[in-house]
């Protein structure tokens, strides 16, 4: 018996923002319409915000062309970040030294499933 499909994804990897401030922006979606979640995501003035409305959108394109899911029944199941690769940098300080900065990327996933 073949299941059926009733929820796709979207990956942006390696994406140059904290995973504690992508998460931020990422709860006030979790579990809300697509439709809302993008509108919440416009008016949301966080730096996450653009990048994560970007990733929606690909999950929403991913459930319409790839499993034939209607865009209107769908509802954001999933929404998390895992934390990238740092990019490790120093900063010059006072009498020579010199201390580290911790350039933080993120993994940002939306999953989208029909409602129920």
């Amino acid at each position: 018996m073949a299941e059926q499909i009733t929820s796709a994804s979207a990956t942006a990897r390696t994406v140059r923002i904290a995973p504690r401030k992508a998460r931020l922006a990422l709860e006030l979606i979790k579990g809300k319409s697509a439709a809302e979640a993008m509108a919440i995501l416009q008016f949301t003035p966080r730096a996450a915000s653009p990048i994560i409305a970007k990733v929606l959108k690909s999950a929403i394109a991913n459930a319409e062309h790839n499993y034939d899911l209607d865009s209107q029944s769908l509802v954001v199941s999933e929404a998390y970040v895992n934390e990238g690769p740092t990019l490790k940098r120093f900063r010059p300080r006072a009498k020579g030294s010199a201390s580290p900065i911790n350039k933080r990327t993120s993994h940002i996933t939306v999953v989208v499933s029909e409602e129920e």
